[in-house]
């Protein structure tokens, strides 16, 4: 029960990403009016700060110590603040375009702010409750299945509760008055993971607490910095960190794409696309079984690479087809290429959540690695670096991304069929083939990560005969 309540946390960041990757962009560029460029960067500016506030989350969460032990109050201080600063995010009052913008970036930090107080203590709490090398594969996988599983089931039901295909509003997200009590739904999604998380996993903190060996330390600015650079000179750590900026890159900049792709490359409507997390589902419940088979199988580091290259062959092939007008294959719009899409989903939903489940554990395995080299339990650090790699990159990929909706002249407002076909050609080509040669990039780097199943086993020893003495 620990694995399931500990997976039920990151239900909470599946609704936040949701929000931020398919609907916000969308609301502000197409429903408010605001351009992509300026959306985009506005995003980019909330993803700074937030990309800076993860270090002191960490290093602080590594450094408290409570009766509640040092990772939960964090946890849970993170939820009511994350669901009132979202709803706010979906709901400005009357304003200028640049007060629109200034709405834009204020609520954006403030909701990521309040993301990372549960983010970064929540994945560092996990390298705490599992210290066995297949033992941490599990409970990720079991992280990471909740957390797509979250996604998966909330997107459809927006579609169909919130943001039907009416004559008025085709696609049904360009329907204003239906964000107000989608983003109160979500908030009270958002509170609800995160307390069943706490409750769930209360009872583990005598423990965790009896294992914990800090520097006895305060926390300052110029320690963490430290903590930080001691960090990086971990070469596995530098693999997985800088892999990371390239794929996150890569992926925020589809993301932007993401709900253009839905309505205008593909065809479909929000009722079709509510289909499309029946195939994401079926490959989540494969996946939280193969993942842990996989990496006792080849290990963790062959398991990471094989899944991605995969993963990018599978998502650039229905793309591909479509840019190349392939005759076999089905027109947009097409009952026929939504069931292709699902198939498609399905198998990418299959392999992402055992590439994250594994990058996580693959952290993990890291801060031993770490205590062993600097004597300290710093889980909330190098996890904090690792969320750091992640948003840093992200806010460059979203400027990118607006920037790239403004060269190919993407129109705001315009309803499903309208764009021209070369602007969706554009479009197509960018979110395919053009970006994942950034990502095989990316994949390169992870081949310069060294820790073993048998590594792994060394540095446990050793860790063990240090404490004993």
């Amino acid at each position: 029960m620990t694995m399931v309540a500990y997976g039920l946390g990151p239900i909470a960041e599946s609704v936040k990403n949701q929000g931020f990757n398919v609907f916000l962009l969308f609301y502000y560029n197409q429903v408010i009016g605001l351009s992509a460029t300026a959306t985009s960067i506005a995003l980019a500016i909330a993803l700074a700060f937030d990309a800076v506030s993860d270090p002191v989350a960490g290093s602080l969460s590594d450094k408290l110590k409570s009766r509640w032990g040092r990772r939960h109050p964090f946890i849970l201080l993170a939820a009511v603040p994350m669901a009132i600063t979202f709803y706010l995010l979906f709901n400005p009052p009357e304003l200028s375009q640049t007060g629109y913008a200034f709405w834009l970036v204020i609520f954006a930090v403030l909701v990521r702010a309040s993301m990372t107080i549960y983010y970064v203590p929540h994945l560092a709490l996990g390298a705490e409750l599992a210290t066995d090398y297949d033992q941490r594969s599990m409970l990720y996988a079991y992280n990471t299945f909740f957390g797509f599983m979250g996604a998966a089931l909330f997107l459809p039901l927006s579609y169909r509760l919130f943001f039907p295909t009416t004559p008025e509003f085709s696609p049904g997200l360009l329907n204003e008055a239906a964000y107000s009590p989608w983003a109160l739904f979500s908030g009270l999604i958002m509170i609800s993971a995160i307390v069943v998380c706490v409750w769930g996993t209360r009872h583990e903190i005598p423990r965790l607490n009896q294992r914990t060996n800090l520097a006895s330390a305060k926390f300052g600015g110029r320690q963490m910095l430290r903590e930080v650079k001691e960090a990086f000179s971990n070469s596995s750590f530098r693999s997985l960190f800088f892999g990371m900026i390239l794929t996150v890159f890569i992926l925020s900049v589809e993301a932007v794409f993401n709900p253009f792709m839905g309505f205008h490359f593909w065809g479909m409507t929000t009722e079709q696309l509510s289909y499309l997390p029946l195939g994401a589902l079926t490959g989540l419940v494969a996946s939280i079984f193969l993942t842990p088979i996989l990496t006792r199988r080849f290990d963790k580091k062959p398991t990471l690479i094989g899944c991605a290259l995969l993963t990018i062959v599978n998502v650039n092939t229905p793309i591909v087809l479509t840019l190349l007008d392939t005759d076999w294959f089905p027109e947009p719009g097409s009952t026929a290429l939504l069931l292709a899409l699902i198939v498609n989903i399905g198998f990418t939903t299959l392999l992402a959540p055992i590439i994250y489940s594994t990058l996580n554990s693959m952290f993990a395995d890291i801060a031993d690695e770490h205590e062993l080299e600097v004597g300290e339990r710093r889980e909330g650090v190098i996890f904090a670096a690792r969320s750091f790699a992640n948003k840093a990159s992200a806010s460059l990929g979203l400027v990118f991304g607006g920037i790239l909706l403004d060269y190919i002249a993407f129109p705001r407002g315009v309803a499903a069929g309208d764009v021209p076909a070369d602007i969706v050609w554009q479009l197509g080509f960018i979110a395919g083939p053009a970006t994942s040669v950034i990502t095989f990039c990316g994949m390169a780097l992870y081949i310069r990560y060294r820790i073993t199943r048998a590594r792994h086993v060394e540095i446990i020893g050793l860790l063990e005969e240090k404490r004993r003495q």
